[in-house]
This record gives C-alpha cells, structure tokens and sequence, in this order.
C-alpha cells in the first residue's frame, strides 16, 4: 500500500488494517486486532465443508465475516447489519482489501433481508458473533438457511447448552449445538415446524 501526494491510499489493504480503521472510528471495540481476527478464525471450523454463501448477521466492523472471507476465497459472503453508518465504513473496508467480487455489503434489518429471494432459504451458513440472545440469533439466522444449513455462534469459553432452549431450536428445525472452540453450530436438520 501507498500514499499519493494528495493523501491518496492506493493498492490492497489487509483486513488487519481495515479492522483497526474501524475501531479507529468506534465501530469495533478496543480488544486488540490480533485477538479479534484469532476469534473471528475458530469460526472456520464450523465452516468446514460449506460451499455457498454465508450470511454474517449483526456483522458491524465485519467480523466474523470480512475475516472469513479472507481466509475463504471459495465462499461468498452477505455482511448485513442494521446501522448504516457501519455500514458504509465495512463497505469502503471490503473495496479496500479487493473483496467486492464475493463480498456484498447490506444494510438492514435481518427479517427483512431474510425474506429477499436471493437469500430467503439459499445460504449455506450463517454466522454471528453476537447478533443478541441466542433465541434472537436462533430466530433471525433461520429463515436464511435451507435444510442442512448451519448456524455457527460465537460461545463463551464454559459452554452452557441452557443458553440455547431446546424448544426454540426444535421450532425452527435445528438440531442439537455441537461445540468448538469459541464457536457453537447448528446444523438445519428440518424445515420450520
């Protein structure tokens, strides 16, 4: 990467560089970049075998999802969260690293998108690294994925199956949470009862 003599970045940037631009404008936390990119990376073990389109819900600076990406040039992503304004600085992010061919930015609310045709049902995976409660999540993450789908969360270091009711899951056909390291998945085992 350079600088022009007007102040012009040119050429790629990393998704390193671009996460600390966004906690450089309050759209990521304070926790340090290595760390957030270490966490965003246990999400891959959930994605093993997925091809497709992944759907980050509640994405805002783009993590989990600008990282996998990165690390997941077979797969294409939709980074969708509510806040326009973290929206635009994610959009900038994913042109800045030369994402865009498979990267598509939204702003929205996940109802809303979830319903579009081009998602509704077609995703292979949805991943979160803290959209809200895990019902929320559960409920918000399901209407993108077609049977055989996977929801991949990030979990506390003690896992605690409370947190995922068993009654929520079976209602919206996911199956039991298989646990990781960081990262809880769901696999859609049947269509909404």
């Amino acid at each position: 990467m350079s600088v022009t003599s007007l102040g012009f970045v040119t050429g790629r940037r990393t998704v390193a560089e671009v996460l600390a631009d966004a906690q450089r404008l309050g759209t990521l936390g304070d926790r340090p970049i290595d760390e957030v990119i270490e966490h965003a990376q246990q999400f891959l073990a959930g994605l093993e075998g997925v091809t497709g389109t992944v759907v980050d819900i509640g994405t805002g600076a783009g993590v989990p999802g600008l990282v996998l990406a990165e690390a997941r040039p077979d797969l294409t992503f939709v980074l969708v969260d509510r806040r326009q304004t973290r929206i635009d600085a994610l959009s900038r992010g994913v042109t800045a690293c030369g994402l865009v061919d498979r990267v598509t930015v939204i702003a929205g609310d996940t109802a809303t998108i979830s319903r579009d045709q081009r998602f509704a049902g077609r995703c292979a995976a949805v991943v979160s690294r803290g959209f809200g409660r895990p019902p929320e999540t559960l409920d918000a993450a399901r209407p993108f994925l077609s049977v055989g789908g996977r929801l991949v969360v990030s979990e506390p270091p003690e896992p605690d199956p409370e947190r995922w009711p068993e009654a929520a899951r079976e209602a919206l056909g996911f199956g039991k949470p298989l646990y990781f390291k960081g990262i809880v998945m769901f696999h859609v085992e049947q269509s909404r009862l």
